[in-house]
This record gives structure tokens, C-alpha cells and sequence, in this order.
């Protein structure tokens, strides 16, 4: 199975190209240009390195957030309109599971080892989803969620008994304070903290197999959270 895999959701412009779970291309784009500038020809040009064709693919797999609005909503528009064109299926993921995918680089064999990807949502805000591995593929442990750190690390008191490995670029930020209130947390190298369009593809293809796919009607972004022009209005952080 051919798979055509983004994710926009993070400053990182990522797509790649996979066989199955198996990357053939990946590329990433971290500058000054937006996505919108970014995300098409980045496409093209590896459609063209490929001898590619959109209707090549067998199935489309996009990063559905969190993460920025404005990205999420440029990679959820663009895969909604290449379904529409070429009736491919599609798989939403969402940027909290492609991280804990990520950690499939590192050979975690442990399957009661759970996995917290958090990703910094600012003001001592995270993204957060908690995850088991079962066998190369994650299992979500509670609702993702945007909260304070402080909030999530009581809920992962539930896992005390486990080793916990975190993620993301929220579990660097708040590293000191992970450590000062979770004795069994360990943390990923900076490069598997990063979102990419490796993991999405490979979780996307995980959920095929499942069952769990659809056309562009069921692609739809996943913010958990207000916008900041939302937020200012309401006088929020």
C-alpha cells in the first residue's frame, strides 16, 4: 500500500511517502515561509522525484492537530481536496499519537510502558495524550486534552506503577518539573521530539488495517482548545 502522508501542524512542514510502514521519501521544511508556501511544492516535487501520480496512492494520511491553527487547517484542506479529486480514503491522526509513534525509533518492548506526548500550548499549557504500546501500535489511555501541566501530571499519578516516557517539545519545556513530581519518567533525544509526517503515515496505515478510515467528509481539524484571538477575547491564557 502506498501511502502520501502530512503533517502541518507543528512549525515543521513534513510530507513523505511510504510503502506500507516503510518510508520511500520523507522531507521536511523548517524556515521562514508559511505552509501555505511550502506544502504544495513540496508535493510536487516529490511526486516528481517518484515518477508519481496522486491517483498512484492507496491511501492519504494527514495530521489532523493539535497544534497551530492556521497549519492544521492548510494539511487537513489540502488532503480534504486531494480525496475529493481522486476519491483516495484517508486517515486523521492526530499529532499527540504521531509523536508517541516516534517512539517506535527507539525500541520500547516494555508493552506496560506508557508513552505522554505533550506538546507546549504556552502559559505552562500542554497538548497531552497518554498512551500504552501493544505491539508497535498505541492504545490512548485517557481523552487528549489541553490542560496545565500541573493537571496532567496528577492524572498520570494513575500510572505511577508504570515507567513513563514522555515526548514532544511540552515534555522538554517542562522537563525540571516532570522529574521533580514523576520518579519513573524518562525522556526521548531532541530529533524523536520533533512531529513528522514518518509517524502520522505509519499510525495512519495502523488504522487502515483497523477499519478506520474514510473520505473527506470525515477529515476534520482537532484543536482541543479555543485560538488565541478566541482566547484573548474571553480574557483567557
Amino acid at each position: 500500500m502506498k501511502i502520501l502522508s502530512i503533517d502541518t501542524s507543528s512549525k515543521i512542514c513534513s510530507v513523505s511517502v511510504l510503502e506500507d510502514n516503510n518510508v520511500i521519501i520523507e522531507k521536511n521544511i523548517d524556515d521562514s515561509l508559511t505552509h501555505s508556501q511550502k506544502l504544495m511544492p513540496m508535493i510536487d516535487n516529490i511526486l516528481n522525484e517518484l515518477n508519481m501520480k496522486l491517483t498512484d496512492f492507496d491511501l492519504f494520511s494527514c495530521s489532523v492537530g493539535p497544534g497551530s491553527f492556521t497549519g492544521v487547517r492548510i494539511g487537513v484542506s489540502t488532503i480534504k481536496a486531494f480525496c475529493d479529486v481522486t476519491n483516495i480514503p484517508v486517515t486523521g491522526v492526530s499529532s499527540l499519537e504521531g509523536l508517541a509513534y516516534n517512539s517506535l525509533s527507539l525500541n520500547i518492548k516494555n508493552n506496560t510502558d506508557v508513552v505522554c506526548a505533550l506538546i507546549d500550548a504556552k502559559n505552562d499549557n500542554v497538548y497531552c495524550g497518554i498512551f500504552k504500546n501493544e505491539i508497535n501500535e498505541f492504545v490512548q489511555l485517557e481523552d487528549l486534552c489541553a490542560k496545565n501541566i500541573n493537571e496532567v501530571l496528577n492524572i498520570l499519578d494513575r500510572y505511577s506503577s508504570s515507567s513513563i516516557l514522555f515526548i514532544g517539545d511540552g515534555a522538554i519545556y517542562h522537563k525540571d518539573l516532570i522529574l521533580e513530581k514523576i520518579s519513573n519518567s524518562t525522556f526521548v533525544e531532541n530529533e524523536f521530539n520533533k512531529q513528522t509526517s514518518v509517524s502520522i503515515g505509519i499510525a495512519g496505515f495502523n488504522k487502515y488495517n483497523k477499519g478506520i478510515y474514510g473520505d473527506s467528509s470525515s477529515l476534520s481539524p482537532l484543536y482541543l482548545r479555543k485560538s488565541q484571538a478566541e482566547r484573548a477575547l474571553d480574557g483567557e491564557n
